[in-house]
């Protein structure tokens, strides 16, 4: 689900949301690799990742928040926001969330 346009790209509502609040930013249009951004497109990307950032922090409240910038094999620059909380269990708060395992269902994005 598309939240906002934005500079850079669209924002999104996380496919999973195990941890409430994670969302996605994917470049538009489409880029393959952060440094192929010339230098005011690469900032508008990471600035407009923060600002998803800080729209988590305001509505969601966690306790911090990860930033993790992917160029997966089908090539296609993404950052993902994940929340975390004080609520969450003891064994997954030190590591990533892909330490969730079986939560995570990925589909398709497409824009």
């Amino acid at each position: 689900m598309v939240i906002a346009k934005m500079k850079s790209g669209y924002a999104v509502i996380g496919d999973t949301q195990f941890l409430p609040g994670y969302c996605v930013l994917l470049a538009y249009p489409k880029e393959d690799t952060l440094i192929d951004l010339i230098i005011e497109q690469r900032s508008n990307y990471l600035i407009d990742m923060s600002l998803i950032g800080d729209a988590i922090q305001s509505v969601c409240n966690p306790r911090r928040l990860n930033y993790s910038v992917y160029e997966y094999s089908d090539v296609f620059l993404q950052a993902h926001i994940f929340p975390r909380y004080e609520w969450e269990p003891e064994d997954k708060k030190p590591y990533l969330v892909w330490q969730y395992g079986d939560i995570w269902h990925w589909k398709e994005i497409m824009i």
